[in-house]
């Protein structure tokens, strides 16, 4: 019961993906394509979004569910990991039509298919934590 929050804000994550065509295959192909701004819109939302709330966490010392200070340590900036990085998500969600978010949107709207995609992201992550270390 206590954790039901996280759950609603899950369930209205999903719903405004679906409401907004995020998890839309052929929304998602318009933007690479560069046919449409839609999707270039949401993720400037999402960027916003989410240098408010890294704002946010730093300017009034946020604690998480144990009481611990949430602490964000700083990054030395390497090009070329970002390049790669980037290159190997955007390959990755060009071919799958979806990125990790929405992955479980789509299994939640009905798209069985996406346990492949699912499973495979969480591979994905489990050989880069392997190789980096």
């Amino acid at each position: 019961m206590k954790h039901l929050k996280y759950l609603i804000l899950g369930v209205l994550f999903g719903i405004i993906m679906v409401k907004s065509e995020a998890i839309s295959w052929y929304r998602i192909q318009e933007m690479f394509r560069f046919q449409s701004f839609h999707m270039y819109g949401i993720i400037g939302v999402a960027v916003a979004t989410g240098a408010i709330g890294l704002w946010i966490f730093k300017s009034i010392k946020l604690r998480d569910i144990q009481g611990n200070l949430i602490q964000l340590p700083d990054k030395k900036f390497e090009i070329q990991r970002y390049l790669l990085g980037g290159t190997i998500f955007g390959l990755g969600w060009a071919l799958a039509g979806s990125c990790p978010g929405p992955l479980f949107v789509s299994l939640g709207y009905g798209y069985s298919p996406m346990i492949l995609l699912i499973v495979s992201a969480i591979a994905g992550t489990w050989a880069y934590g392997f190789v980096r270390k």
